[in-house]
């Protein structure tokens, strides 16, 4: 459920297409709607900065999220709309956009009567993939309000639904939110059921105006900050980068996407237990495999990477829609010989560092107003990301809903200042997605990373040394986007 995919591996077969997006009217609305005293977060600053960056350099930037699942029956429209109007008008992060003021600053305009907001569906016709894949990729951009967008594909006895929006109103997070108020609530009022009762959703709003209070707080003597300091000062006084060769960034190259399977399910197992044994999570024997990894190709004896966690703090921002994503640094102690100790030094890492998600690396950069060499993160920042499909606020309940309505998350697989690394837990395995630059370099380098990384995973697993023989090669076999390495394991 939880691997990311490309959305060119998106295929199916044809069905006819409607989409929701704003009424007239509503559009109207949104382009009069006044500036608002809630300030933009510091990841929504990011984004939209960065897509500016990207287009006037002539590049696409990747920025959508893209889930889709398959419902029974013909869609009703009427009690589509309701459900999907309710939700819109639930969250306040879409009841904003965002435009440049002439001294260069991001200012928020802001609906102020959520009612004033309407979704209306609007037929297509019947579309196959690769056109209903081009009318998803051609979903604003966010510098345009109506950068979200609701569709269904209509076959004979079911229908695909999808939500297509861009990453400036959501993180990982929103799938539980869109589980229960689209999907669940739609099968109920269609099955003749009174509206489910909802929590009172919480307010993207409240958390933008209290993080920028936090922030605005913080001075260069701040713990949190000289924390952030010494890290980037490891790192070029930057943020740490991705160890092998990506070739040229600075031509715009697109981007791609590949997923490498790397335990079966009696592997992540055993995977698990080897961690447990050694006092650690999973998630820190995550950040170990990738620490051993980079030592293989580097050999340095500390390893440094930023991993996102969310910054959702009260049950209120578990109901809300929103970017609620920080990062936190990772320093590692690397032992090639001992799997443990490695694990054991990131996991203490990243508990030592988690309240660091909150302090945004470019609040740092402001404070610090050119001095101490800090600069702002170039192409080539490696994240590294775990998500466990059986921990809350999912569960295996919800993934087996999810897989029961043939669930995917897609992607836009565009152009992409960092490289992105998600290791995926579910039931049935543990694997890994790899967003790159689109060039032969970066696909080569990424071939030969995933390649060793996938035999220290199999190796922890079965209770061998960690250091991949080298006499190893990794041979790849391409589906459409999906590549899967395999190689031979010694003991």
């Amino acid at each position: 459920m939880v691997a990311l995919r490309s959305v060119h591996d998106w295929v199916g077969e044809p069905g006819r297409v409607v989409s929701w997006h704003p009424s007239p009217g509503t559009v109207a609305a949104m382009h009069t709607a006044p500036v608002s005293s809630v300030p933009v977060s510091y990841q929504q600053e990011q984004h939209i900065r960065t897509f500016r960056r990207h287009r006037d350099a002539g590049a696409d930037m990747a920025r959508l999220n893209v889930p889709a699942w398959d419902m029974p029956g013909r869609c009703d429209m009427r009690a589509m709309t309701h459900v999907l109007n309710a939700y819109i008008r639930r969250h306040d992060t879409y009841h904003s956009r965002f435009e440049f003021t002439e001294d260069d600053a991001i200012v928020r305009r802001k609906i102020e009567n959520p009612r004033d907001l309407k979704f209306v569906p609007t037929e297509h016709g019947e579309m196959a993939a690769a056109q209903w894949r081009a009318h998803i990729l051609a979903t604003p951009d966010p510098l345009r309000w109506d950068c979200f967008s609701f569709g269904v594909i209509q076959r004979r006895d079911h229908f695909t639904f999808y939500i297509a929006v861009d990453h400036v109103h959501t993180d990982a997070l929103f799938m539980c939110l869109v589980l229960v108020e689209i999907h669940s609530m739609y099968q109920t009022l269609v099955n003749g059921g009174a509206p489910i009762a909802l929590a009172a959703a919480g307010s993207y709003d409240d958390y933008c105006t209290a993080q920028q209070r936090y922030a605005s707080s913080l001075t260069l003597q701040a713990p949190e900050v000289r924390d952030w300091i010494r890290f980037a000062e490891r790192n070029d006084r930057s943020m740490p980068r991705f160890p092998l060769p990506l070739g040229d960034l600075s031509a715009p190259c697109g981007g791609d996407m590949i997923v490498v399977h790397l335990l079966d399910a009696a592997q992540s197992r055993r995977f698990d237990a080897v961690c447990t044994d050694e006092g650690v999570r999973f998630s820190g024997g995550v950040l170990a495999c990738a620490a051993l990894t980079d030592h293989e190709f580097t050999g340095a004896p500390t390893y440094y990477a930023v991993t996102p966690t969310t910054t959702r703090r009260t049950p209120a921002e578990f109901t809300t829609t929103g970017w609620f994503t920080g990062l936190v640094p990772v320093t590692v102690p690397v032992d090639a010989a001992s799997f443990g100790d490695t694990a054991r030094g990131a996991q203490a890492s990243f508990d030592a560092g988690i309240e660091l998600a909150h302090v945004p690396f470019d609040r740092v950069l402001e404070l610090a107003q050119g001095r101490l060499g800090l600069r702002a993160p170039g192409p080539g920042v490696q994240m590294v990301s775990y998500l466990d499909a059986g921990l809350p606020p999912l569960s295996p309940a919800i993934i087996a809903e999810w897989e029961r309505l043939n669930g995917k998350v897609y992607c836009d697989s565009r152009s992409a200042d960092q490289l992105g690394i998600w290791v995926n837990r579910s039931e049935r395995e543990t694997v890994v997605t790899v967003a790159f630059p689109d060039n032969p370099t970066a696909r080569e380098s990424v071939l030969r990373y995933l390649n060793v990384m996938k035999q220290i995973y199999v190796r922890v697993a079965e209770g061998a040394e960690t250091r991949p023989r080298t006499d190893l090669r990794a041979r790849s076999r391409h589906h459409g986007n999906r590549i899967e390495l395999s190689a031979a394991f010694g003991g």
